[in-house]
């Protein structure tokens, strides 16, 4: 879930990269990227993979 999350994250950036729109500090396109490589190395690391390991016997 978390590897979707930072896809569109990543496609947020380039849009706001490659159409040079004027945002403030905090929502430019390198913050929205690094909010996206969060999401990403959370979905790495397991964190938010939707599987759960405990089993029912």
């Amino acid at each position: 879930m978390l590897g979707i999350v930072a896809a569109v994250l990543f496609f947020i950036a380039f849009l706001i990269n490659a159409a040079d729109i004027g945002t403030n500090d905090t929502f430019s396109s390198t913050n929205v990227m690094l909010l996206g490589l969060t999401a990403l190395a959370l979905q790495v690391a397991g964190i938010g993979a939707g599987r759960s390991l405990r089993r029912r016997s």
